[in-house]
């Protein structure tokens, strides 16, 4: 068990180091290591931990790690995966604050971020890609998420855990087993 463990921790480094932009940029390089690489669950046992995650109060990175360690390993795996996840980043603005902070301000790092986004919002579009062939799985959840993501669109100022609890009820309402 105990080198499992380890392993588990050494993938959530790797996922924490690696993925820049935040925890939707993480899925799916943990989405490759978790179900593709290692096959520790399945393609719905992912998305129902990230649907968890995302209706969990924290960010969303932290919230799947915990949750897939917890899946994997119990309380144990909880903790190292939430530990190697969170490591990389806390090491990087402990030893680095300070020049990262000035940096931003450089006209260079505001070109390097420029280009960088574009990159962030492929890899999200990936990890939308990837669970939404998970998640619409027949046409009742696919009208679902077509509408959400239509009210979404329509109405931007509105709270994201709306759109969750209308999609939550809407799953009660159409699948009642």
């Amino acid at each position: 068990m105990l080198p499992y463990l380890c392993s588990l921790y050494g993938i959530f480094l790797k996922i924490g180091l690696f993925t820049i932009g935040g925890g939707y940029a993480m899925i799916p390089l943990m989405e490759r290591e978790i179900i593709t690489r290692h096959g520790w669950l399945t393609a719905a046992e992912f998305l129902d931990i990230v649907a968890v995650a995302e209706v969990t109060p924290g960010p969303l990175a932290i919230n799947a790690a915990t949750f897939i360690g917890y899946r994997l390993g119990g309380f144990g795996g909880a903790m190292l995966a939430s530990l190697g996840v969170i490591t990389p980043s806390l090491v990087i603005l402990l030893l680095f604050g300070n020049f990262l902070m000035q940096l931003i301000l450089d006209p260079c790092a505001e070109r390097f971020l420029k280009g960088l986004r574009p990159a962030l919002i492929a890899l999200i579009s990936v990890a939308v890609i990837t669970l939404g062939r998970a998640a619409l799985v027949d046409l009742t959840t696919a009208l679902i998420a077509a509408g959400l993501f239509v009210i979404g669109i329509f109405c931007p100022r509105l709270n994201p855990l709306y759109l969750i609890v209308m999609g939550a009820l809407l799953g009660l309402l159409f699948y009642p087993y």
